[in-house]
């Protein structure tokens, strides 16, 4: 397989304008899954564990076996980079899914968020061993470094703060409660803010459009979310802390 350039250049087009659609979306109504599923009714759901499992681990798998298949001489600098995508990856598959105390998801999201960790798992990973270059000299580009840096500030974040909500409640309650502690005491999409970090660290690492266009569809994705959970809190719970933000700490 070769680096083909067209098809580079559709998927940074995809990422981008899909992630100003979904901006746009949920500026109009919140997506159906978690808190915001009214009614599962006679709607097809699937179990917390094994939705977070099926969706995050075409990301994770996808990236391994194009790398795994690939007959293209690799670099310190590019194992170190897929290894930072797909580290993240495997820890959404087969730690966070595993720990996750979530309610069930809605069918046709999990399979949405499937199809899109497909596309994007193979064009970041394709990118990664078919079309990137980096020599070893890279492993010391200031690029790297503070990328390196954002990006595991932002995984670090984003795991602690998953721990936070996942502790919030004992097993068999479903009653929602203030989260405190971390980045929380800042922002009400703690989570949120730690996946945005990561991705545009990873963006500044690899220094390339396909992640920059990821880092984008992450900010578009999440950051309505976080701003809507910000809502939530503030509707349903009157001593939530009125400094807090929904995103941006001090900021928005």
């Amino acid at each position: 397989m070769a680096c083909c350039e067209n098809l580079y250049f559709v998927f940074n087009c995809f990422l981008t304008l899909g992630g100003i659609g979904y901006l746009y979306k949920q500026n109009l109504f919140q997506t159906p899954y978690g808190r915001y599923v009214k009614s599962l009714g006679k709607q097809v759901s699937v179990p917390a564990k094994l939705a977070w499992f099926l969706q995050e681990l075409p990301s994770f798998l996808v990236p391994v076996l194009l790398w795994y298949t690939t007959d293209r001489r690799t670099t310190t600098s590019r194992i170190l980079l897929l290894v930072m995508f797909c580290g993240h990856y495997f820890q959404r598959t087969f730690i966070y899914a595993l720990l996750t105390r979530g309610r069930p998801s809605p069918l046709e999201i999990v399979i949405f968020a499937m199809i899109f960790c497909t596309i994007n798992g193979f064009f970041q990973g394709y990118y990664m061993v078919y079309c990137a270059e980096y020599d070893d000299a890279w492993l010391t580009d200031i690029r790297l470094i503070l990328g390196g840096i954002m990006f595991l500030l932002g995984m670090a974040i984003n795991i602690h703060s998953d721990d936070i909500l996942r502790n919030l409640r004992k097993p068999g309650e479903i009653n929602y409660k203030i989260p405190r502690g971390g980045m929380f005491e800042y922002v009400s999409g703690a989570n949120f803010l730690g996946e945005i970090i990561e991705w545009f660290g990873y963006a500044l690492a690899t220094w390339s459009l396909p992640a920059l266009s990821f880092a984008f569809f992450t900010l578009c994705s999440v950051g309505p979310r976080a701003y809507h959970h910000h809502r939530y809190y503030l509707e349903k719970f009157e001593d939530y802390p009125k400094s807090r933000k929904a995103l941006i700490p001090f900021v928005f």
